[in-house]
């Protein structure tokens, strides 16, 4: 699937300069910035293995030789791959477990494709794919370290169930499905074969109730956004408008097929780094 979550919220799938990662990410000072773009470089990367079409073997391998590295990063032997990253998890305290709890969440898409997760297992991997890359960006933010990661779990979870919902047919076309399997059941769809699942008349029966989850995580982090500094959250803030934006349109659209896709107009993401990019 292709991520969007860091700071937490990023495209990993996408060239830096035309994600919106990019453009909150931009209004950082310069070691901040730096931080943050190794940070979207490390998760761009796995990521390029766990979607690749190569053998799931040789993707495997190359996880497990990424876990190698961060491991050999904290003993102090970094790989030339990871030497640039010395200085940013020296500054930002950035966390060996987090940045292996990444290439775990890729790795959950690489032995068989994820179809129809309970909701334990969906939970999991937000927290491995968004949460986690949140707890490394609220570090470099500077944000309180209990508050940081509150942010980081809510709001990781809000932008991932937020591409999830997004992404249905896309993810259908590579063989994956994400929607849980209790809310499938629920709704009396038995398959799990995303092709069928997309065209069930019953969908919007089980997507609806995931926008309603998505948008509690959007309020919770934003609780905790307002009562922190507003230069610490400026990133994760418009971060969390672009993608909350994303879900009010695909609310308004709905889940029936056909299903246009729903794009933030030019005018909505230059109005939202205009009100908080700059304090």
């Amino acid at each position: 699937m292709t991520l969007e979550a860091t700071a937490p919220g990023a495209n990993y799938g996408s060239s830096a300069s035309n994600s919106s990662f990019y453009a909150a990410m931009r209004i950082l000072p310069r070691d901040q910035r730096e931080a943050m773009f190794q940070i979207y470089s490390f998760c761009r990367q796995v990521d390029d293995i766990a979607d690749s079409d190569g053998p799931r073997d040789q993707r495997l391998a190359a996880l497990q030789e990424w876990r190698n590295d961060i491991d050999a990063l904290y003993q102090g032997n970094p790989p030339p791959r990871l030497k640039d990253y010395v200085a940013s998890v020296k500054t930002f305290g950035l966390k060996r477990e987090d940045f292996l709890a990444i290439v775990d969440g890729m790795e959950m898409d690489v032995p068989q494709d994820i179809r129809a997760p309970d909701m334990a297992t969906l939970d999991l991997y937000c927290d491995r794919v968004a949460s986690a890359v949140g707890r490394l960006s609220v570090r470099v933010f500077g944000l309180p370290e209990e508050d940081g990661i509150l942010l980081a779990h809510h709001l990781g979870r809000a932008l991932q169930l937020t591409n999830i919902l997004r992404d249905i047919d896309e993810d259908a076309g590579l063989g994956r499905l994400y929607l849980p399997r209790e809310a499938l059941l629920h709704a009396g769809i038995t398959s799990n074969d995303p092709n069928r699942v997309i065209a069930e008349r019953a969908l919007p029966k089980v997507c609806m109730p995931l926008t309603q989850r998505a948008k509690a995580h959007f309020e919770k982090s934003d609780e905790i956004m307002n009562r922190n500094k507003r230069r610490a959250v400026r990133a994760p803030r418009i971060m969390s408008k672009y993608y909350h934006s994303i879900l009010d349109l695909l609310i308004a659209r709905g889940f029936n097929a056909p299903r246009e896709p729903v794009r933030v107009s030019k005018v909505t993401r230059i109005l939202i780094l205009l009100r908080y990019a700059f304090i």
